[in-house]
C-alpha cells in the first residue's frame, strides 16, 4: 500500500493558508497545519482530518523542534506572511519593516532549511513559496512589504538553482488582489474602512479558494513538471497599478 503523502502548510489559521489546507486534504494529503493561533488550526484540523501544530515560523528553535518530530514531508507550502502598514519609505517604522522581513523571509528560510532533509528523503519533494505580485513591482506605500516579498521571490529562485538535479521542485505562486480574511485589516492596523477601500468597486477580487486551487494544481503535476512561477490576478487587475473599479 502506498504511504499517504504529507503536506505542511504554514500560516494555516486563516485566509489562503486555511483554504490551501482544506484543498490539499481534499486532494488526499495528510495535512499538517501550522500557525500561532492554536484554537483555529485545531478546529480546522478536526474539520479536515489533519494535524495541528502550533508554530511561530520566526522562532528557529521551535521550527527545528517541529522538524524533528514531524516525520515524512512531501510538500511544504510556505504561506505564513503578511503586511503591516502603508506608510512611505520616508515615514515607515523600521520595527514594522523588521517584522515583515522576519515572517515573510526568515520564516520561509527557517522552515525550508529545517524540512529539506525530509523533503529530500521522499525522492519527490516540493517546496512552494507564496510570494505576491509585490515581489514583481514596487508601489507607493508598500516599501516594506515589497522588499520582503522581493526577498521571498529571490529565495525561491536561488533555491531552485541550488537544488537542480535533486528530486525537489521549487514552486512560487504570486497572487495579486486577494480578498482574504484579515490581510488588509492587519495591514491597516484594524481599520475596517481602509481595508474595505482596497477592494471598493472591484467586482470580483480573487478569493483564498482561488489561490488554493492554484496551489493544488501546481503541487499535483507529474514529478518532472516544475511550475517555476505562477502569477495569478483577478481579471479586473491588469497590473498592481491598473485595476478596473465599477464605481
Amino acid at each position: 500500500m502506498t504511504e499517504q503523502k504529507v503536506a505542511v502548510v504554514t500560516g494555516a489559521s486563516s485566509g489562503i493558508g486555511a483554504a490551501t489546507a482544506r484543498r490539499l486534504a481534499a486532494d488526499g494529503f495528510d495535512v499538517v497545519l501550522t500557525a500561532r493561533r492554536t484554537d483555529r488550526i485545531e478546529a480546522l484540523a478536526k474539520e479536515i482530518g489533519g494535524r495541528a501544530r502550533t508554530l511561530d515560523v520566526t522562532d528557529r528553535a521551535a521550527v527545528d523542534a517541529f522538524a524533528a518530530e514531524i516525520g515524512r514531508v512531501d510538500v511544504l507550502v510556505n504561506n505564513a506572511g503578511g503586511a503591516i502598514g502603508a506608510e512611505s519609505v520616508e515615514t515607515g517604522d523600521p520595527a514594522d519593516w523588521r517584522a515583515m522581513y522576519e515572517v515573510n523571509v526568515i520564516g520561509v528560510l527557517n522552515v525550508t532549511q529545517a524540512l529539506l532533509p525530509a523533503l529530500r528523503a521522499t525522492g519527490d519533494g516540493t517546496v512552494l513559496v507564496m510570494s505576491s505580485t509585490a515581489a514583481m513591482a514596487a508601489y507607493e506605500g508598500g516599501g516594506g512589504y515589497v522588499a520582503a516579498k522581493h526577498a521571498a521571490h529571490t529565495i525561491a529562485a536561488t533555491l531552485r538553482l541550488e537544488l537542480c538535479g535533486e528530486p525537489i521542485r521549487v514552486i512560487e505562486i504570486a497572487p495579486g488582489m486577494v480578498r482574504s480574511e484579515g490581510f488588509a485589516v492587519t495591514r491597516f492596523r484594524g481599520d475596517e474602512d481602509r481595508a474595505a477601500a482596497v477592494y471598493a468597486g472591484v467586482a470580483e477580487p480573487l478569493t483564498s479558494e482561488d489561490v488554493a486551487d492554484t496551489v493544488s494544481w501546481a503541487v499535483t503535476r507529474p514529478p518532472h513538471v516544475n511550475i517555476d512561477l505562477l502569477v495569478v490576478r483577478p481579471r479586473a487587475q491588469a497590473a498592481n497599478h491598473k485595476v478596473h473599479r465599477e464605481l
